[in-house]
C-alpha cells in the first residue's frame, strides 16, 4: 500500500468513529426544558435502538397526533428496571416530558406512566447535561 492509500484509510477510519458521536446531539441542542408536556395515548411502535429508545404515540385530548417520544438508551432503561416487554403496542400511556424546540410532536420522556399505573423514569438524557433534579409532572 501506498503512503497516500494509508493515510486516506487511517483518515476514513477516524471520520467513521467520528459520526456517532456527532450524531449523539444534546438535549438543549433538540428539546427546550421551559416547553414541559404531557401525552396521553396508544403505544403504535417501541423502538429499542442507540442511542436512544423510542415510543411513538397516537395520543388524543389536548396534544393529540402522532408523537416520537425519545427515551434514554436501551441500556440506561434496563439499568433503571425497564425491560424490552415493560411497554407494548397498543398500550395506553402517559408521558410526561419536553417538547422538542421546533414546536414538532417530538418530545424527551421524563416519566412513562404504564397501563397499570407504575410509572418509569424514562432515562432522559435532559439530566446528563444539567445538575437539576428528576421531578415527575
Amino acid at each position: 500500500m501506498t503512503a497516500n492509500i494509508k493515510v486516506l484509510v487511517a483518515c476514513l477510519a477516524l471520520l467513521a468513529l467520528a459520526l456517532p458521536i456527532y450524531a449523539h446531539h444534546p438535549f438543549t441542542a433538540e428539546f427546550d426544558k421551559d416547553k414541559p408536556v404531557k401525552i396521553t395515548g396508544t403505544v403504535t411502535k417501541v423502538d429499542w435502538a442507540n442511542p436512544h429508545a423510542h415510543i411513538f404515540i397516537d395520543a388524543k385530548g389536548e396534544n393529540s397526533g402522532n408523537w416520537n417520544v425519545e427515551l434514554g438508551s436501551p441500556s440506561k432503561l434496563q439499568r433503571i428496571g425497564w425491560k424490552k416487554n415493560s411497554i407494548k403496542m397498543g398500550d395506553q400511556v402517559t408521558i410526561s416530558g419536553w417538547r422538542a424546540r421546533d414546536g414538532s410532536n417530538h418530545a424527551n420522556a421524563n416519566m412513562v406512566t404504564l397501563p397499570n399505573g407504575e410509572k418509569m423514569a424514562a432515562g432522559s438524557s435532559y439530566f446528563e447535561h444539567t445538575k437539576e433534579k428528576r421531578t415527575s409532572n
